[in-house]
């Protein structure tokens, strides 16, 4: 037993929630996309899957403050706060692909303390709270745990991201071309699959040059219990710089050396 099971629990409880939103309006042919200020797209989808997780925390944790992408902070009373992506990946969600995922996390004192990733178009859940370790499976009761690999140098690592121009608009593009000269392969699984790809050991590292709190949340927590590591790319623990690496920590310095320059 562990301080933070029920949040877990409860965390599977509004993953259930949301997949049968989402699952509910996917390949909808009256799916409504609109583009957001910032060109990404939204859709009702990800709004109504995040009205779905607001509702029942509303209703069993009162206190805590909610954070998500779609709809506007509820700010609670304490040092808790849930961090929610309703459906990340929408560009996949509104074109029929299957890779996308709701995203569900705890934050306590500015700490990723459980984390939830939830695709039910694969058919996966991944989950983490402290301090008991990282899982994966369809239920709490049906469930194996993971490790990341034990993978020591680049030219046998295994690297994935979302897209090469994300990292050409951020300025990092030579780095990345160098890193991805050393690796033994490379390929763009993209999204939150990555780092659960990390966490599960089949991928040694993951890093976006671009990504929002409610990006990262779950994922930090699920790769740190896995046995890896979480950061920015200047180095800084956790879910809470303007873009992530993880790894399987063997890794993490000489891959960070290569993302953390500018062009």
């Amino acid at each position: 037993m562990t301080r933070y099971d029920d949040d877990l629990r409860l965390a599977h409880v509004l993953a259930d929630a949301a997949e049968r939103t989402s699952m509910d309006r996917f390949h909808a042919e009256d799916l409504r996309v609109e583009t957001k200020p910032d060109m990404t797209l939204v859709s009702d989808a990800d709004r109504a899957t995040e009205q779905v997780i607001r509702a029942q925390l509303g209703r069993t944790r009162p206190r805590d403050t909610v954070r998500g992408e779609e709809l506007e902070t509820t700010t609670g009373h304490g040092t808790r706060s849930w961090i929610v992506d309703p459906i990340d990946g929408t560009h996949n969600y509104v074109r029929g692909v299957p890779v996308w995922a709701t995203l569900i996390a705890l934050v306590d004192d500015g700490e990723p303390v459980v984390g939830c990733v939830s695709a039910p178009a694969l058919g996966r859940r991944w989950w983490a709270a402290k301090g008991s370790g990282a899982w994966t499976g369809r239920s709490l009761s049906q469930a194996r745990r993971i490790h990341v690999s034990g993978v020591t140098v680049l030219e046998d690592a295994s690297f994935s991201y979302s897209s090469l121009d994300s990292w050409r608009q951020a300025r990092r593009g030579r780095g990345f071309l160098e890193l991805v000269s050393q690796v033994w392969r490379d390929r763009a699984f993209g999204d939150f699959w990555s780092y659960m790809l990390v966490a599960e050991g089949a991928v040694d590292i993951a890093a976006e040059p671009e990504l929002a709190l409610h990006d990262m949340a779950a994922l930090a927590p699920i790769v740190t219990e896995a046995g890896g590591r979480f950061t920015s790319l200047s180095g800084e623990d956790g879910p809470f710089g303007p873009n992530a690496i993880a790894t399987n920590g063997h890794l993490h310095d000489v891959a960070r050396g290569y993302l953390d320059t500018r062009d």
